[in-house]
């Protein structure tokens, strides 16, 4: 996925435009802090709502609603129009309450150090879609879609 705060790869379908811009154009993204200061002037996405999940209590952002739990993004924004756009830690904490996960597999080694699990390593998804494969800038790539069998509708409080 990544390595410190900078993506490994700069694929043109992914990043600016294409799959990505058009699903999440007028939505709703959820990331962590660290996503957000990777973007171009640590600046949030353009006719976006951006959502910031951060346990820095003092982090602002313009143009971000800034949020300190998990609980609120399932319970505010859980819908057919919200996207978690990462990082790892993010992607970790609300899988569970995704009905559908958008993954693009990149089919090379780019020294990431940040990874998603591997869905389809996880018995509660299902490949839903696989894309053809493609070939841009040297780096062979196809997006993926895997549905959740039973996604946390709400959020459940987890004792140990």
């Amino acid at each position: 996925m990544g390595h410190w705060q900078r993506y490994e790869f700069a694929v043109p379908h992914i990043r600016g435009y294409g799959i990505f811009k058009e699903k999440t154009m007028g939505k709703t993204v959820v990331m962590g802090r660290k996503t957000l200061e990777s973007f171009p002037n640590a600046k949030p996405l353009k006719n976006r709502k951006n959502v910031v999940l951060t346990t820095d209590k003092n982090f602002k952002c313009d143009g971000t609603e800034i949020v300190h739990g998990i609980k609120t993004i399932v319970e505010k924004y859980g819908g057919d129009d919200t996207f978690v756009i990462g990082g790892g830690e993010v992607y970790k904490q609300l899988l569970p309450y995704c009905d559908s996960a958008y993954i693009t597999k990149v089919f090379s080694d780019g020294n990431a150090d940040v990874f998603i699990d591997n869905l389809d390593e996880n018995e509660m998804w299902e490949l839903g879609n696989v894309s053809e494969k493609y070939v841009e800038n040297g780096i062979s790539f196809a997006f993926y879609t895997y549905i959740n069998k039973n996604p946390q509708s709400h959020f459940e409080q987890k004792t140990l």
